[in-house]
């Protein structure tokens, strides 16, 4: 978050005013109206970005989360409704500001992808339009994971305001910090090994 972004309250703005058409179902099989890689390439290409067919696979019905999801039994709800936020998202991201800024396109796919499996296990997918703490929370994720903060914030002040209204926020936090606490018992557990095989190597040698 070391670049200033836009005014939140415009991005938030924009959530309340997302249009009813990417509020419908998402085409899966048979079902559904909106198209979401199509949705998504034309985002993309919004941003000056041109995505390749692997690259928009993970936004293709039949083929959304099956990386992620063993066997049928709830897959059709699931996909549907991370499908509905990648829209959601894929409206943010057609902001006018976001739009001139320079965004790797590696961080858009991440945003629709990855962030979007974060946030979908929080909220089903139209709250986070029609809750103003959702609509909150969608907006300043967003601009975190695009290394974006809030305009007329600091740093500390839009880490601060994230970790209070993000659920996704408090679990990457508390998975990170057990990742980094493995880690570090990893690192002492080597050094502890590697001190008792010198230790050993030293007495066979005397």
């Amino acid at each position: 978050m070391q670049n200033t972004g836009p005014a939140l309250e415009v991005l938030i703005h924009r959530l309340a005013e997302t249009p009813a058409e990417l509020l419908a179902a998402p085409r899966i099989g048979n079902t559904g109206a909106v198209h979401v890689a199509a949705l998504v390439n034309d985002v993309l290409a919004l941003h000056g970005a041109r995505a390749t067919l692997a690259e928009l696979a993970p936004f293709m019905a039949g083929k959304a989360g099956q990386r992620r999801q063993q066997g049928h039994q709830g897959h059709q709800g699931q996909q549907g409704q991370r499908l509905a936020l990648v829209m959601i998202v894929a409206w943010l991201l057609a902001d006018e500001w976001l739009i001139a800024a320079p965004i790797p396109q590696a961080d858009l796919l991440r945003v629709l992808d990855r962030t979007v499996d974060e946030l979908a296990q929080s909220a089903a997918a139209h709250r986070y339009v029609d809750d103003p703490e959702r609509r909150e929370e969608l907006a300043r994720i967003v601009l975190a994971r695009l290394g974006y903060r809030p305009a007329g914030e600091s740093v500390s002040e839009a880490t601060d305001r994230l970790s209070a209204v993000s659920g996704a926020e408090r679990r990457r936090l508390l998975e990170a910090s057990r990742a980094a606490e493995q880690r570090a018992a990893d690192i002492r557990a080597a050094l502890a090994r590697k001190a008792a095989e010198e230790s050993a190597d030293k007495w066979s040698r005397e």
